[in-house]
């Protein structure tokens, strides 16, 4: 679980398995972050039935060049393999399922082999609304040519998700802002909210272990937003935090780290890649940064960060569709000199970041517990396989 979209279906399966569920898994399993799924251990995996299967999702030239003649989304088609497919079709043959739920846009090729091949009720989670992350992206892009392609994207998977979308029996939005989105899009499909969901005995704080001053980032570096966002901070903003103290110290971390951030000219900047223990690494963190200019959905890490009592200092897009207010359980910076003087104030006020650190752990609590998110899920299956 080392990025957001595995950690909602991890804990997906972990609340519905308390309810009784019987659950089967199949997962793409893509070349470029392959793993080795005979090194899965968890007691999660040995009460499902689990199918993986090698996807190559990798960037053609050729392939995306001849897209564009095309009338399907390139992000989307790439992630259709004709062997995840049989193996698909033969899964489906051997369990009579009551409910197939598709985990994100990038499984949605498969619904015609599901539909074909299964009477199951299908519902369709969005963890965002794809053409939105893309079109975000392209309003940010200064270099013409680019920005034109990004908005040709985005345009494509916005045709491709309102066509998708309404093919499904129920959907669950992560945010309200994404629901709003998805009704947009038109149809006639039943959409409820359904957030990040925690459990909470997982995240276990120790202040003992908390260094200070001490700023983090944490994010996997092949999501683009992140890379963005990250680099904008490192630029714009971090050249003057890091005046403000000589024991201040700003350690990022996180899956696909590039070269360019390990080159990056600062003493006080550390590099950490991806980290065995993310929940270890954030306790041992004071305030945790944010900065993403775009992007959709829900952001897991900061969910899981208000868990562990962090004082979080996001941009207004970074903590959208999360039920937190400015200077009581987060702090909102959208503006280099926004960052400058809410990092400024935690450093010099320890109280402030430690309050926001509550009152953040007091709001996950509410909005993402396990098992009530779990047990309305539950529901709506039930109500889903009787009508």
């Amino acid at each position: 679980m080392n990025s957001g979209y595995p950690i909602v279906v991890y804990n997906t399966m972990k609340g519905l398995l308390r309810l009784g569920v019987d659950i089967t898994l199949f997962s793409l399993n893509p070349s470029k972050h392959r793993v080795d799924t005979d090194d899965i251990y968890d007691p999660v995996f040995e009460t499902i039935r689990f199918h993986a299967t090698m996807v190559d999702t990798e960037v053609n030239v050729w392939d995306a060049f001849f897209n564009i003649f095309s009338n399907q989304s390139y992000n989307v088609s790439r992630y259709y393999d004709e062997d995840a497919a049989r193996l698909l079709e033969e899964v489906l043959k051997e369990t009579d399922f009551d409910i197939i739920q598709f985990e994100g846009l990038f499984v949605v090729p498969y619904l015609d082999i599901v539909k074909s091949n299964s009477k199951a009720k299908v519902i369709y989670r969005a963890h965002n609304i794809e053409s939105d992350v893309w079109e975000r992206l392209a309003q940010k892009e200064k270099f013409t040519p680019r920005r034109r392609y990004l908005q040709f994207l985005s345009r494509r998977l916005k045709t491709y998700e309102t066509e998708q979308i309404n093919r499904f029996h129920y959907i669950f939005a992560i945010s309200e802002q994404d629901r709003q989105s998805i009704l947009r899009f038109g149809g006639d499909a039943s959409i409820e909210v359904l957030p990040v969901a925690l459990d909470f005995e997982k995240y276990k704080t120790d202040n003992a272990k908390t260094s200070f001053p001490t700023l983090f980032h944490l994010g996997a570096m092949d999501w683009r937003p992140n890379k963005e966002g990250l680099e904008w901070f490192l630029d714009e903003i971090w050249p003057d935090i890091e005046t403000l103290s000589s024991e201040l110290r700003f350690y990022i971390a996180g899956k696909s780290m590039q070269k360019q951030f390990f080159e990056y000219d600062s003493d006080n900047l550390v590099v950490e890649g991806e980290v065995f223990d993310a929940v270890e690494f954030i306790n041992s963190k004071a305030i945790m940064i944010v900065p993403l200019l775009s992007g959709s959905g829900m952001r897991v890490k900061i969910i899981e960060g208000m868990a562990m009592r962090k004082c979080i200092i996001a941009t207004s897009m970074a903590a959208e569709g999360i039920g937190c207010v400015h200077g009581r359980d987060i702090l909102i910076a959208d503006t280099a000199d926004e960052f400058y003087r809410s990092i400024l104030q935690c450093i010099t006020n320890p109280n402030k970041w430690r309050d926001i650190g509550e009152n953040a752990r007091k709001t996950a609590e509410r909005d993402h517990d396990i098992s009530v998110i779990s047990k309305r899920m539950f529901d709506i299956y039930q109500k889903v396989t009787i009508a």
